[in-house]
């Protein structure tokens, strides 16, 4: 978790289901590329990789990160390792997922 999170703070998170099959190589393979291509994104921190493990949908792994603020977030987004992954491998590799991105509720 960051420490001293601001008001700007942001936590995007995605779950998803792979077209692979679960525990191929190709899955390990996807979820360790998206840790190491995304990381490597200077904005990105507090970066996880979930199994997803609720009977309650239909996914089966999840991503999250933290960004400082929306200016974070918006370097995250128009970077071009993000838009190469998402073009070249989210895209083809993803049957289906939710992206939800919080920012602190302050109600104090």
């Amino acid at each position: 978790m960051m420490s001293a999170q601001s008001k700007d703070w942001i936590l995007h998170s995605v779950i998803f289901s792979l077209k692979h099959e679960r525990g191929s190589e190709a899955e390990r393979q996807f979820l360790a590329d998206g840790k190491r291509i995304l990381t490597s994104i200077p904005t990105v921190t507090n970066f996880q990789v979930y199994k997803q493990v609720s009977a309650k949908n239909e996914f089966h792994h999840g991503f999250s990160m933290e960004f400082a603020n929306q200016a974070d977030y918006d370097v995250y987004n128009e970077h071009p390792l993000h838009v190469q992954f998402v073009n070249e491998r989210w895209v083809m590799e993803v049957e289906n997922f939710l992206e939800i991105d919080y920012a602190k509720q302050n109600n104090d």
